[in-house]
């Protein structure tokens, strides 16, 4: 299959725009459709991850166009998971994982299901923010964790974005929706776009793949925040929870 046939697009376009949709109500997740598609579609699995990682910083300019309007976003918390995350990211996106790649797919998916039976156990995680003083002890906690975060998304490129909501629900006392419109706006558009240029700068890309992508990613990410504002944090943290569920157990099946 290639990038010029018409009915191809077409499916990139749709496959992108479910897959940001989703990623956008829940707060990450996108590449658990968008990269088995592109994957299927004839990309090696690194020229489809690289390609993945440019179509996804769409997803963050479509979010923040929706949640600009809101003014979702604190300043200085922005700023602190800006600097702690992106040179995790450009580090993760430089340097080779340790582990194998087989282990670590079933520890990232075994952890993601980690993620929403946590969520799940929880019922009142997230519905209503509960922000804790400012302590400095627990900034610095929390930035480390963001930069481990970082790393990982540097490197895996996808799935990281719910690791990042659930940090900023769970130490940082954000809800649910708030959560989201930090990970969709901050690693959806800043995180990836440091990787995504670090990976571009090899020239590992399918450009011809990116065009479809890229409106697939818009539209998903401006209809999946609107959904998220309009609905509230209890659709938002279940969707996380599911998506986070299915991802958990898609990454476990790829593994064997």
């Amino acid at each position: 299959m290639t990038p010029t046939d018409p009915l191809v697009q077409l499916g990139v376009f749709v496959a992108s725009l479910v897959a940001n949709l989703l990623s956008a109500l829940a707060g990450g997740g996108a590449g658990l459709v968008q990269l088995p598609v592109l994957i299927l579609l004839g990309l090696s699995f690194p020229l489809a991850l690289a390609t993945h990682k440019v179509a996804s910083v769409a997803l963050g300019v479509g979010a923040t166009l929706r949640h600009w309007r809101e003014g979702s976003l604190e300043p200085r918390l922005a700023a602190f998971i800006l600097a702690c995350g992106l040179p995790g990211v450009v580090l993760g996106a430089r340097v080779v994982v340790a582990l194998p790649p087989r282990l670590f797919t079933v520890l990232l998916g075994l952890l993601t299901i980690g993620l929403g039976v946590y969520s799940l156990l929880r019922p009142q995680l997230g519905v209503a923010g509960a922000e804790p003083p400012p302590r400095r002890g627990r900034w610095l906690i929390g930035g480390l964790v963001l930069f481990a975060i970082g790393v990982l998304n540097g490197s895996l490129t996808s799935g990281t974005g719910l690791f990042v909501t659930l940090w900023l629900v769970r130490w940082f006392g954000l809800d649910y929706g708030r959560a989201v419109a930090y990970t969709l706006v901050l690693v959806g558009l800043f995180w990836n776009g440091a990787g995504a240029f670090t990976l571009g700068r090899e020239g590992q890309i399918a450009w011809g793949w990116l065009p479809m992508l890229l409106a697939g990613s818009i539209a998903g990410g401006y209809l999946g925040a609107h959904l998220a504002i309009a609905r509230g944090s209890q659709v938002v943290k279940r969707a996380f929870e599911g998506l986070a569920l299915v991802m958990g157990s898609s990454l476990l099946l790829k593994s064997l």
